[in-house]
């Protein structure tokens, strides 16, 4: 799939996440199969740009090509404005957001609650479109609530404003994450226009990515939660949609170094500090459905300092390989 002059290859993108896609997981994703990775969102008020929260966000060092940033604000000049603030910073792919469901963005008429107008849909992506000279891409949900399904509306504007690709999540904003996912939705809007368009919503093995693939007729699929404590799921969809074989899981060594790289890359990026709190959700992640998972994570989250958040993670999964106790391990 083509985002302009961009080669998503596979067309397999991981989600733009609050808290969760940041540099090190963006990178990691990618290596381990993912074409394409978008940022977290980030506010369109310049007021907050200087924060150390955003100055991460807005650290692209060493990020593989291509580099996708999702911004997301109400007002048209402001969003422009902080287009070209990001290009500046590196990005060389611009999402607007239009399709998260919280609360305190919906309050702000931010993200999906600006599918309830329209007209200022419009507004926004002529002004981000022609602020740029890189490509504009959209997120947006299938419509604010059941009785408000206008995803395809929301597609034929964006297509006649210049957006390059669309990501459709298929529930509305009234849905968040309950329900099933509509795939209908998303075929009706890949049949609206002639724009790529991107599925997104419960694609979490290769059999989903297939069936989403064929039901809808997407040119690229978007992940999200299923990649938390699972980013190889990427080469695994890539590898039984080019051959029709299963990847095996991989093995705990496997896991095990896949998930020390992560946090140790969290404590780079981050400082011990603040990497050590980050990395705790991606542990909780990673142990997940594992034996004495609870365990771990109640030993584990205990740690304060890099060394022994490593070290005890390390051990976990050594327990697991050779078919020790974890728990003894752990309080050893």
């Amino acid at each position: 799939m083509q985002i302009g002059r961009h080669s998503i290859d596979p067309p397999l993108i991981l989600a733009p996440m609050a808290g969760v896609t940041d540099k090190p997981f963006r990178i990691l994703a990618k290596r381990l199969g993912a074409g394409y990775a978008v940022s977290e969102m980030t506010t369109a008020d310049p007021r907050l740009w200087a924060t150390p929260k955003s100055r991460s966000r807005l650290d692209h060092a060493g990020e593989p090509s291509p580099v996708g940033v999702q911004i997301a604000g109400a007002d048209p000049a402001a969003l422009a404005d902080a287009a070209r603030y990001n290009v500046e910073h590196g990005a060389e792919i611009i999402d607007i957001n239009m399709g998260c469901p919280a609360k305190k963005v919906c309050n702000a008429w931010a993200g999906s609650a600006l599918l309830r107008d329209e007209a200022l849909v419009g507004r926004i992506l002529d002004a981000v479109v022609a602020a740029v000279d890189v490509p504009v891409t959209l997120k947006i949900r299938t419509g604010f609530d059941a009785a408000n399904r206008n995803a395809v509306r929301i597609a034929r504007i964006a297509e006649a404003a210049g957006i390059a690709a669309i990501a459709v999540h298929g529930r509305t904003r009234d849905m968040h994450y309950r329900g099933e996912a509509e795939y209908e939705t998303i075929a009706e809007v890949k049949q609206a226009v002639r724009i790529p368009v991107i599925a997104n919503g419960d694609i979490d093995s290769p059999h989903k990515a297939r069936d989403v693939l064929a039901r809808t007729g997407a040119d690229a699929l978007m992940i999200g939660r299923a990649a938390q404590g699972r980013p190889w799921i990427f080469r695994e969809i890539a590898h039984f949609l080019a051959t029709g074989e299963e990847l095996p899981e991989p093995s705990l060594a496997e896991v095990r170094e896949i998930l020390l790289g992560h946090v140790r890359a969290l404590h780079a990026f981050y400082g011990e500090e603040r990497g050590v709190r980050i990395a705790r959700k991606h542990l909780g992640w990673y142990a997940k459905d594992r034996p004495e998972n609870a365990a771990f994570r109640a030993i584990v989250n205990r740690a304060e300092s890099a060394s022994e958040q490593l070290r005890l993670t390390a051990l976990y999964f050594e327990s697991l390989e050779s078919g020790a106790d974890a728990r003894r391990a752990l309080a050893a």
